[in-house]
């Protein structure tokens, strides 16, 4: 596995973190085959062979909290993110307090203190979740995973009446049912808490309070424990929603690698409901995107070193930091779907900002800048089915007739699946970024549009 240190700053360098697989339903560190159950008890006594793997572990570490584990109280930790925005997140994790950055495809492992655990919960927009490292063994078989899982001391770390769910990602896993393993990992955290207090925690696959992640490779497992609960990128903000929305990291990724900054002219001229304005203008007015859930609703907060007054604190100083409102925002949206227009105007006013941001209905083929420079960013429909396909490949060419006609000065961003666009809308791309927005590989094309010379033939 290749790693990319972004930061070292004192101690040993960050071990090897999970790869993130985009996708799969389960969130925490990477996804992709893994399989979640929770199902009835099964044997769980030890093999001889899981005693000798137990005495030849190479790696095996004791429950911490970032209260108590190494100097200054610190811990380790995985942050998650769309596949393409790990350089982005290191920065978010550097700018929290966050030390010995290890970037992996899917994330960022790194070292930090509570604060900086409930900081990058409260201010991260890359960030999906924020996991941490609780233990690792090496292993042979499931018997060895529900030692490494009872052997964690669980009950320490929240109480028996919050409810548990149990996520299992492996990569190359020698198992032939992760579902087992899933419910040898509960299992485990059961009859952790039913030696200790006498009582098991209830399962919720729903809404649980606490959330256990294990990841799996050839020979290692290692389970985090999560801090974050719902995504992150979950902000609270949107209540009308369209068919394929931009999730909000990625948004807020897509607009840190177009270059824009707060003060530049934005246009997204397919808005759909809006995600993309939404979040440059947390951006713009420095608005923490974690304030907009409820303080209750992160993970942390199910755990019993939680500390309110602590995270009461960072929330009130994030909210003080939120710049004065404009009287507009240099952002505009357009539509040409009446509906998305509505969508993207009713969440806008949800968050306070349909004063500040101006959305209009509008085709792209006719629509004139709203200034004569300034970055235009948008997700267009990639085509799924033939008629998609062939309708695109009409459109693709008068689109880039339209920017070419109207919109010398602008750098235009545009973010496909569709790898036929730089083709057929016959100007030239300074910048092809690959990203996925979920499970599909895209590109974000960036054409700097300059009269006259960003043309070229379509061949």
């Amino acid at each position: 596995m290749k790693r990319r240190v972004v930061r070292h700053t004192g101690g040993e360098g960050g071990r090897a973190s999970p790869i993130e697989k985009q996708g799969s339903a389960a969130a925490g560190p990477p996804q992709g085959g893994a399989a979640r159950a929770e199902s009835t008890n099964r044997d769980a006594s030890p093999t001889k062979d899981a005693l000798i793997v137990e005495r030849r572990a190479k790696r095996r570490s004791l429950v911490r909290t970032p209260r108590e584990g190494g100097e200054g109280g610190r811990a380790e930790y995985f942050a998650t993110c769309p596949r393409g925005l790990e350089a982005l997140l290191a920065e978010d994790i550097v700018a929290v307090g966050g030390s010995d950055v290890t970037i992996t495809p899917g994330g960022a492992g790194f070292s930090g203190s509570q604060e900086t655990c409930y900081r990058l919960n409260l201010t991260s927009r890359i960030a999906t979740r924020v996991l941490c490292r609780l233990a690792s063994a090496d292993f042979r078989n499931e018997q060895d995973i529900y030692r490494l899982a009872y052997e964690t001391g669980w009950p320490r770390l929240f109480d028996v009446s919050r409810s548990i769910r149990v996520y299992v990602t492996a990569v190359k896993a020698p198992f032939k049912s992760l579902e087992y393993v899933t419910l040898k990992v509960k299992d485990a955290v059961c009859d952790r808490f039913r030696a200790e207090v006498g009582r098991r925690p209830d399962v919720n696959t729903a809404a649980p309070d606490v959330r256990i992640h294990l990841y799996v490779t050839a020979q290692e497992a290692t389970l985090y424990i999560d801090t974050s609960g719902e995504p992150l990128w979950l902000r609270g903000q949107k209540i009308a929603k369209v068919a394929a929305p931009l999730k909000e990291n990625l948004a807020a990724g897509i607009l840190r690698l177009a270059g824009w900054r707060p003060g530049m002219p934005l246009l997204d001229p397919m808005c759909g409901s809006g995600t993309l304005l939404l979040e440059a203008a947390g951006m713009a007015l420095d608005d923490a995107p974690g304030l907009a859930r409820e303080m209750k609703d992160f993970g942390f907060t199910k755990l019993l070193d939680y500390q309110p007054a602590l995270w009461k604190r960072l929330c009130v100083e994030a909210a003080a930091r939120r710049i004065a409102t404009p009287e507009k925002l240099p952002i505009w949206g357009a539509d040409r779907d009446p509906d998305a227009v509505a969508r993207c105007r009713q969440n806008l006013a949800h968050a306070g900002l349909d004063d500040l941001i101006e959305v209009r209905q509008a085709d792209l083929l006719d629509l004139e800048p709203p200034t004569p420079a300034g970055v235009l960013v948008t997700n267009p429909p990639y085509g799924e089915r033939l008629g998609e396909l062939e309708e695109l490949a009409t459109f693709y060419p008068r689109l880039g007739d339209a920017l070419k006609k109207r919109f010398a000065g602008w750098h235009c961003w545009f973010l496909s699946a569709d790898t036929r666009l730089p083709k057929l809308i016959g100007l030239r791309p300074d910048r092809r970024i690959p990203l996925y927005n979920g499970a599909l590989e895209c590109r974000l094309y960036g054409f700097p549009i300059v009269a006259g010379s960003a043309r070229k033939p379509v061949t």
